[in-house]
């Protein structure tokens, strides 16, 4: 096959396109970050000051947990199948807008370079017929 094919192949996949969203998804959360950061350091003051009384309440609650696991991870367990199926089309149907507005915009690019590389059509030039010579004998 040619490489054009093995391109073409690629891209009209809905893996590649799932790949493509989880990547845009990705690059979105990295930048609320730096706001999520400063939220935290914000209140770190105030959580310093509670944190014995929320370590008592973290001992309770970690042993009821225990308890409650094993229920809880069957349930998580059946709904985790459907869930990534979920992400999965989600993240193709990302990726698809993703790839078409960056081919898009690849393809005007190519057009305007293409344009550029064009060279100028010359004028034709005209071309004056002459009468034929007349020829003498001698």
């Amino acid at each position: 096959m040619t490489l054009a094919t093995e391109v073409k192949k690629l891209t009209e996949s809905k893996p590649f396109y799932a790949v493509a969203g989880a990547g845009d998804f990705a690059v979105e959360k990295l930048r609320e970050l730096p706001e999520q950061l400063q939220k935290l350091q914000s209140r770190r003051t105030d959580i310093t000051k509670d944190l014995p009384v929320k370590a008592r309440e973290v001992r309770t609650k970690a042993e009821e947990l225990a308890r409650e696991f094993p229920e809880k991870a069957r349930v998580y367990a059946d709904q985790l199948g459907s869930k990534a199926t979920e992400f999965y089309e989600e993240f193709a149907t990302r990726g698809r807008k993703v790839v078409s507005k960056v081919s898009g915009e690849a393809a005007l690019e190519l057009e305007e370079v293409s344009e550029a590389a064009e060279p100028a059509v010359a004028t034709p030039v005209k071309k004056t017929t002459r009468a034929p010579r007349a020829t003498t004998k001698a």
